[in-house]
Parts: structure tokens; C-alpha cells; sequence
């Protein structure tokens, strides 16, 4: 059993000035794996008070401290390798091989992209007889979400940190216990008391009152958008600074080029990983109308050896869903799917064979969608396909575009030319062209209601500063 039962604020673990505590259940056995304390809005005040202290301080360290800083961070964190891996297995129910390659990484990344963004960012500029500088905004309010526990959370942090701003942090209440070891992680490195606050608890009181606190001067926030519009309502009251990294319904554009087999295990996979609870996931694939049969064969068999199980086993690749509440979620889209007219070739409702504990889910793909179709429109966060035809590129382009959300975009083919015109006209933040590497400097954000704001890499920081124009000062 885990209990952290305290909150990490002024550089002490401290006892919650409430008695109520949030049991954490591993989505793998449905079993309590731990406890936390569900915050007071008096354990907020106190963290919001001590960020607020340790600004003044913070805030004017030199680049060189900063960069020193988040090295030390780097090097903890490796220490910590085995136990995040086990922590994100556990709490979330990812797989042992993806909570090592995706989510331990993902969170390192981010601090050495931090690291390096610093050697080079300019926080003074001169303009003729201007200085614009780059001042840190000031206590800034994280909120993150459930299904990235560390690539979420770092990202923000590490943004944060090389920016000079002090935080408070609100990890999500199924799965806490990662961003308690980043505390242990920051302690270990030596971060300023204050710089760093931790306090769990619900959304309603703790995420609403970091939204709405007035000593809070930007919020940082990822999750769904419901979530995001609340919000942004009560940032409204204080006119503070809001990042909002919502939803989305991303499309895989599959070109006629393509080679099929490649194009399958590409969709089921972007679509599939992290049991589907990504917000970038590839939801909607598009493939030309002539390649439907042989695509569809070729989407049969790749599920078919995509094995669903034991998070713990190394064999795995799917494991299951975050939740009871999100099981049942992604039931009700797959029974839509039919109910609406799509044909199911794939997967289906109930839980995999041999797997009734634990909140698995069967990997689905359904054919013969109407973009129109609610399992085409609306944020599912499960492993559930929606496979769309066209007849060319145009059609495909309005397709993909016909959408709320505007957060990713996939395309894949051969010919360069057709990839880049694919990829510059889908409306999304971050499109990937052919499986490519990840770029920890590129910005991630949306378009449309998939967000508000950039993080990641150079952008990133810029989320955490306000630029100050000083006219006169070389006159």
C-alpha cells in the first residue's frame, strides 16, 4: 500500500488540515493500491502562500543557477528510473515496456529539453533605445491529468522551473503517486523551499480553488474540455493567464501510396497505445476507397497480434483502462458505434477473454463511418477505431478538418511532395508525417477547442513569462 497521506508544500511533507482521504485503485486487479489526502482549501492556501514567498528569490536566480538546477533534477530522476516505471505500471495500468520507453522517458526528456532550450534563450532583447525583457509570470497553478503522469506533469514543471517561476501542483486523484516522487526527486536536488508545492485532492475544491485563487497569476492546465471552460470562468474573476491543452479527434490520413501493412500497424497503434487514453490519439483513420478491403484485413490481423493483459507482463502491449468510470465510457462509444450504423471488423463490447478483473477492454475498429457519426465526433479515450474512405485528397483534407478539436494530425505515404501539402492542411497543432521521431523542441498545443497555449521545448517557457518593454533605457 502507498499512502501519501501529506501535502509537499515549503519544503516539508505536512499533515492535510482535513481528515478525508481519496482511495487509489490499480485498474489492473480494481484493488486500493494506496491512499491520498483529499486537500482542504486551507492546505491550498498555505502552498499558494509559500509559492508566493519564494517568488521574489526565485524568480531573480540567473540562467546559470537554473540550468544547474534542472541538471541536478535530470540526474535524480534517473536515479528514480525503477521506481516510476513501477509507479506508472501500477497507478495507471500501462504496461511495463511503455512506462519505461514512453512514460519515464518522456518525463526525462522534458527536463533535459529544458536544460538545453536554457543555454540558448534570449530574456533581454534590445529594440533601439528598448529593453524588452522576459520576466517570470509568477505563482503558476498546475493541474494535470491522469493518463500521463509524468510527460504532463514535467513538461509544465520543467517550463516552470527554467522559466523562474514557483508552483503549485495538482496531480489528478487516480494516479498521484508519480508526481510524489518528482517531489522526492526535487527535494533530493536541492530546489528552494516553496518553489515547489504539492497538494492532492479533489477537482472541486482543490482544481477550482488553484483557478480561482487570486494569489495564483497563471494556470497550467490539461484535461478535458468541460474541465478547461470551468476554468477558464474562474480565471476569469482574477483575469489570470490561462494554458489550456484540452481534447481531440485526430485524423490518420492514409495516402494511396501507402504501403498497407505499414499503414495498418501504424493506425492500431496510434490509436491503441495507452489503451487508447491519449489525447492525440489517431481516432479517425482515412484511407482511400479502393484500399478498403485490403486495409481492413490488414487492420484485422495486426489486432489480432496485439496482445491486451497483465500490465506487469513484458509481452503486453495494451493494458487496462485507467477506471471503472472510463471502462464503462468507452462501452457505451462501442455500442454507438453500432447502434449508428458503422460495421464492427474488430474487437467489440465486453472485456477480452480470460481478462474479467480488471478494467480491460477489447481493442475495436469499426469500418463504413459517416464522419457525422458520434464515434467520429466525440472524444472517446479508449482503443476504439473509426476507419472513413475518400475519394481524393480534397475530400480527405475536409474530412479530417471537420471537427471541433484541432490537437494532432497523422500522415502517411510515400511521395514528399503530397506529405508536406497533407500536413500543412490538416488544422492541428502537431502533425507527425510517417512515424516520426518525436522532437521534444517542437511546441504541442491546439487549435480550435483542443486548446489554449504551447508547452514543450522553447515555447514552453514562454507560457511561464511576461514581456516588459523599458523605453528609454539606452537612450
Amino acid at each position: 500500500m502507498r499512502n501519501y497521506t501529506k501535502h509537499y508544500i515549503n519544503g516539508e511533507w505536512v499533515t492535510s488540515t482535513g481528515s478525508k482521504t481519496i482511495d487509489v485503485i490499480n485498474p489492473a486487479t480494481e484493488e486500493v493500491m494506496g491512499k491520498i489526502s483529499s486537500g482542504t482549501e486551507e492546505d491550498l492556501d498555505k502552498a499558494v502562500a509559500a509559492a508566493k514567498a519564494a517568488f521574489p528569490s526565485f524568480s531573480q536566480t540567473s540562467v546559470e543557477e537554473r540550468i544547474e538546477l534542472l541538471e541536478r533534477i535530470c540526474q535524480e530522476y534517473e536515479k528514480r528510473k525503477d521506481d516510476i516505471i513501477e509507479v506508472i505500471t501500477e497507478e495507471l495500468g500501462s504496461p511495463v515496456k511503455r512506462s519505461n520507453k514512453v512514460h519515464y522517458q518522456m518525463g526525462l526528456q522534458h527536463f533535459r529539453q529544458a536544460v538545453e532550450e536554457l543555454k540558448t534563450f534570449k530574456f533581454e532583447e534590445e529594440r533601439g533605445n528598448t529593453l524588452v525583457r522576459k520576466e517570470a509570470i509568477g505563482v503558476a497553478g498546475l493541474i494535470t491529468p491522469w493518463n500521463f503522469p509524468t510527460n504532463q506533469t514535467s513538461t509544465k514543471l520543467a517550463s516552470a522551473f527554467a522559466a523562474g517561476s514557483t508552483v503549485v501542483l495538482k496531480p489528478a486523484s487516480n494516479t498521484p503517486f508519480a508526481a510524489m516522487i518528482l517531489a522526492e526527486i526535487f527535494e533530493a536536488a536541492g530546489l528552494p523551499k516553496g518553489v515547489f508545492n504539492l497538494v492532492t485532492g479533489s477537482g472541486s475544491t482543490i482544481g477550482n480553488g488553484i483557478s480561482s485563487h487570486p494569489d495564483i497569476d497563471f494556470v497550467s492546465f490539461t484535461g478535458s474540455g468541460e474541465v478547461g471552460q470551468k476554468i477558464m470562468e474562474n480565471a476569469a474573476s482574477t483575469i489570470k493567464k490561462v494554458s489550456l491543452e484540452l481534447g481531440g479527434k485526430s485524423p490518420l490520413i492514409v495516402l494511396d501510396d501507402a504501403d498497407i501493412k505499414g499503414a495498418a500497424k501504424t493506425a492500431v497503434a496510434l490509436v491503441a497505445g495507452n489503451t487508447g487514453q491519449v489525447c492525440t490519439a489517431a481516432t479517425r483513420t482515412l484511407i482511400p476507397k479502393g484500399m478498403h478491403d485490403e486495409f481492413v484485413e490488414a487492420v484485422k490481423e495486426v489486432i489480432e497480434n496485439f496482445p491486451v493483459g497483465d500490465p506487469t507482463s513484458q509481452d503486453v502491449q495494451v493494458g487496462p483502462l485507467v477506471d471503472a468510470d472510463q471502462w464503462e465510457r468507452v462501452q457505451s462509444y462501442i455500442k454507438k458505434g453500432s447502434e449508428e450504423g458503422a460495421d464492427l471488423i474488430a474487437g467489440g463490447p465486453g472485456k477480452p477473454e480470460g481478462l474479467e478483473k480488471g478494467y480491460y477492454t477489447k481493442i475495436t475498429a469499426f469500418t463504413n463511418v459517416k464522419n457525422d457519426m458520434t464515434i467520429a465526433q466525440e472524444e472517446i479515450f479508449g482503443p476504439v477505431m473509426s476507419i472513413l474512405t475518400y475519394d481524393n485528397l480534397d475530400e480527405a483534407m475536409e474530412i479530417a478538418n471537420d471537427t471541433i478539436y484541432g490537437l494532432a494530425g497523422y500522415v502517411y505515404g510515400g511521395d514528399r511532395d503530397t506529405l508536406q501539402k497533407v500536413a500543412k492542411g490538416i488544422r492541428a497543432g502537431q502533425i507527425q508525417v510517417n512515424n516520426s521521431k518525436t522532437d521534444f523542441s517542437a511546441p504541442f498545443g491546439g487549435f480550435k477547442q483542443s486548446g489554449i497555449g504551447r508547452e514543450w521545448g522553447d515555447f514552453g517557457i514562454e507560457e511561464f513569462l511576461e514581456p516588459k518593454s523599458i523605453i528609454g533605457y539606452y537612450a
